[in-house]
């Protein structure tokens, strides 16, 4: 029996091998895990379903090399948006407190191809329109690196799990920062991968008309390379298929060559940064420089300001959408409901949104996105905060208070992420940085838009260099 600390010892990978080689089975690591939630959960709130019999009766049926995935047997949490056959899916919200899902989703069904065993669901805000994990349905997640703090959000959840040992990876989605900002704030490797390359349900509305994409967040580049195999599609499906023939997994670790990386040191709002930030900037611009990299400091040419409006304007859209249907069923106005104030607005929002500022946000999209491949033309990556300051303390953004004030932090915290859901680039965050404290900073990479095997392989790079002996700095 593997004992608890080597399980946390390990990443996806790792565990992966342990299987493959026989010296472990996949029961044998779900009780592991199972075992490490009950420990820490408790205080973490991390975990808001548990299926712990279900996966029992899954992993106790796997057999060797059933699936052929180098994950095959691995523990695994998923996300509380995304429906699992029989599973409550309350999209962290009370209105939907009472809902079952009567299938699984298409990226549920791809862990569950890969052998992987899924033994319970994490914590979400509500609908994941926040950057913090609090909702009014589920209370808040605490920070395993320093409790009282944020994790972040939307994935923020998983993130605790996987900083906390629970499990090496966790299903993630991002449509606007949920998983960098989690992966920043709990010190793990979280990236967002191009449009159109994951695989995604066959709505608009899921995928939030292209801004948003699945994949997972994980202590290891070398995990998130496998799992980008694991979920990449074959096939166009909703948006255009990056054209990249290899295994993530097998070409990350190759140096990426002389790499061009525009440093981005200003808010796009003009919003100042923590010291600490600016910090975890310059020292991540260093070990680009140590690993060959060229650096210079510039700004992506783009109208931070338009975008986000066309943004908000399509996440309203579709907050509206999941929305509606309940009122109807329920027979509430949006005013009776059960929602969280925030999200009351931006619904309202949306229902009153006509098709053709639909249409406009769409082409300001579009725009940006034409702008941003020009730019890459220069600069193969940009280098950027993740978030204005470290971890904010828990409450102090809440959905459900003074309005104006959670707007105003809400713009002042965050502002970088979101440009690559509107592009469609891949964008990751890096646990390159400590603080004295003790908080970890993440640093943002990003690339053009299907040169995921670039951001991969330059991520590799600065994560040898960390472990070779480079300071995460403090």
């Amino acid at each position: 029996m593997l004992s608890p600390s080597e399980y946390r010892r390990h990443d996806a990978i790792g565990l992966g091998s342990l299987i493959q080689t026989g010296e472990v089975s996949p029961s044998e690591l779900l009780e592991c895990a199972i075992q490490r939630a009950e420990e820490v959960n408790p205080e973490l709130n991390a975990l808001v379903h548990k299926a712990y019999d279900e996966a029992r009766s899954t992993a106790a049926t796997l057999k060797p090399d059933t699936s052929g995935s180098l994950l095959q047997g691995v523990p695994f949490l998923i996300k509380e948006m995304s429906p699992v056959n029989g599973w409550p899916w309350t999209r962290g919200s009370r209105l939907f407190a009472r809902d079952t899902a009567g299938s699984d989703s298409a990226i549920v069904q791809r862990f569950r191809e890969a052998g992987l065993v899924p033994f319970g669901k994490t914590n979400i805000p509500e609908l994941c329109l926040t950057i913090t994990t609090e909702s009014r349905l589920y209370g808040p997640c605490n920070n395993p690196v320093s409790p009282g703090y944020s994790t972040g959000g939307s994935s923020g959840g998983a993130a605790a799990a996987v900083a906390a040992g629970i499990v090496p990876a966790a299903h993630g989605s991002d449509g606007g920062g949920s998983i960098r900002i989690p992966a920043a704030c709990c010190g793990l490797f979280g990236l967002k991968p191009s449009r159109g390359l994951s695989v995604v349900d066959d709505d608009l509305g899921s995928a939030w008309s292209g801004m948003s994409v699945s994949h997972v967040l994980s202590r290891s580049v070398r995990d998130s390379a496998a799992f980008l195999d694991l979920l990449r599609l074959e096939r166009p499906a909703l948006f255009a298929l990056p054209d990249y023939q290899e295994s993530y997994y097998q070409s990350h670790s190759r140096s990426p060559g002389t790499l061009r990386v525009a440093l981005q040191r200003q808010h796009p709002a003009g919003h100042s940064l923590h010291p600490d930030v600016l910090a975890a900037l310059d020292h991540a611009a260093a070990l680009c420089e140590s690993a060959g990299f060229v650096v210079e400091e510039q700004v992506p040419p783009v109208n931070y300001e338009q975008l986000g409006a066309a943004m908000g304007t399509l996440i309203n859209t579709h907050t509206a959408q999941i929305i509606q249907p309940e009122l109807e069923k329920t027979d509430k106005s949006l005013e009776q409901a059960e929602l969280e104030e925030a999200t009351r607005r931006m619904a309202a929002r949306g229902l009153k949104t006509p098709a053709t500022d639909y249409l406009e946000a769409m082409d300001q999209l579009k725009t940006a996105e034409r702008q941003m491949h020009a730019f890459h033309q220069r600069f193969d990556l940009v280098l950027s905060p993740v978030l204005s300051q470290p971890p904010a303390e828990l409450g102090w953004l809440d959905m459900d208070g003074d309005i104006r004030e959670y707007a105003s932090r809400f713009s002042a915290y965050s502002g970088f992420t979101a440009l690559y859901n509107g592009t469609g680039q891949p964008s990751a965050s890096l646990p390159l940085y400590t603080t004295a404290a003790g908080l970890p900073i993440g640093v943002m990479l990003s690339a053009d838009w299907g040169q995921d095997h670039l951001l991969l392989q330059a991520s590799a790079l600065l994560e040898s260099l960390l472990e070779n002996g480079k300071s995460r700095g403090t």
